[in-house]
């Protein structure tokens, strides 16, 4: 493939950040209202480069986000955490109500048909710290030796929201930043989800084969919890090798897009009793194929009505 540095789309050039994921779109100025030839080369970069940047988006509001993401695909709420108010889709992650994600996941596998994409705006950024790092799933499954793909191609896995979030934020977070945290998990668990999914997925738009891994992870089905630990230790590994990501520096305004059938990300908590603040949203995906063409299949949905009220 050759090297994409300029698209035939006004003034919208493309530059790597890294040689395996990540560029950064340059001459596009994020609205709903975009030319179709840019929407397509926004679309391409991505499927191409997993995850796309552009600095300085600030005259995006929160409508005009939401309408930017209606030309990549269609929208979809959370499943269980309620939409910032007069929005339509909007999901925000606010670090003083405990939206801290720092553990490597991809959004959402606890759902059978899982986001394709997701559009994250930053709104506050913290003077230091805050960076969000990306890994390629793509290249991660590309990287295995040929044993572990065998092996990989026949596991599936346990997805689940029963995530702890915040098992490392109480070894040294205050007391208001855990009891927000637990505020915010109520919310996220007040409906349970388990699905099945492959280990390796094939990319419904590129062909190529990715890992679904990630902190949703529960267990792969038919092995003992062990076996089954050391495993997805194995080729979680493989993700998240230096080589394989790329990280981003928030400023005022930027906008990341990210192919979530290939990526997995972690929000870095580095940065204390400061506040940062982003807002997603994110487009309906497929469900995944494995590679003998098996699809994924929920497991179980068990709604908590307590909760769910509260929600």
């Amino acid at each position: 493939m050759s090297n994409l540095n300029v698209v035939e789309a006004g003034d919208l050039s493309i530059h790597p950040v890294t040689g395996r994921i990540g560029a950064e779109i340059r001459g596009v100025r994020l609205s709903g209202n975009l030319q179709p030839a840019v929407v397509e080369a926004i679309n391409a970069a991505l499927i191409r480069h997993k995850v796309i940047f552009f600095r300085g988006q600030t005259q995006l509001t929160d409508q005009e986000q939401e309408a930017f993401a209606k030309l990549l695909g269609d929208p979809v709420a959370h499943p269980t955490v309620p939409v910032r108010e007069g929005t339509e889709y909007l999901l925000e992650l606010d670090s003083l109500h405990g939206g801290r994600a720092n553990s490597w996941h991809t959004d959402v596998t606890f759902v059978d048909a899982y986001p394709k994409a997701s559009i994250l705006r930053g709104v506050v950024n913290p003077e230091a710290g805050g960076d969000t790092v990306w890994a390629n799933t793509a290249t991660a499954y590309n990287d295995l030796p040929q044993t572990l793909k065998s092996l990989a191609e026949q596991l599936w896995a346990v997805h689940s929201n029963e995530y702890d979030y915040g098992a490392s934020l109480r070894e040294h977070a205050s007391k208001e930043a855990i009891a927000a945290y637990e505020r915010y998990r109520e919310v996220f668990v007040s409906t349970r989800y388990e699905t099945e999914h492959p280990l390796v997925r094939v990319h419904p738009e590129s062909g190529e084969k990715t890992l679904v891994l990630g902190h949703f992870f529960k267990s792969f089905i038919g092995l003992p919890t062990p076996a089954s630990n050391h495993l997805f230790e194995v080729f979680q590994a493989y993700i998240t090798r230096l080589e394989n990501i790329v990280r981003w520096r928030w400023q005022a305004g930027d906008v990341a897009i990210w192919d979530n059938r290939a990526t997995q990300h972690y929000a870095v908590n580095d940065y204390g009793d400061a506040r940062r603040v982003v807002r997603r949203v994110t487009l309906a995906g497929d469900v995944p194929v494995s590679v003998d063409g098996r699809q994924s299949v929920t497991r179980s949905v068990v709604k908590n009505p307590k909760l769910a009220a509260a929600a």
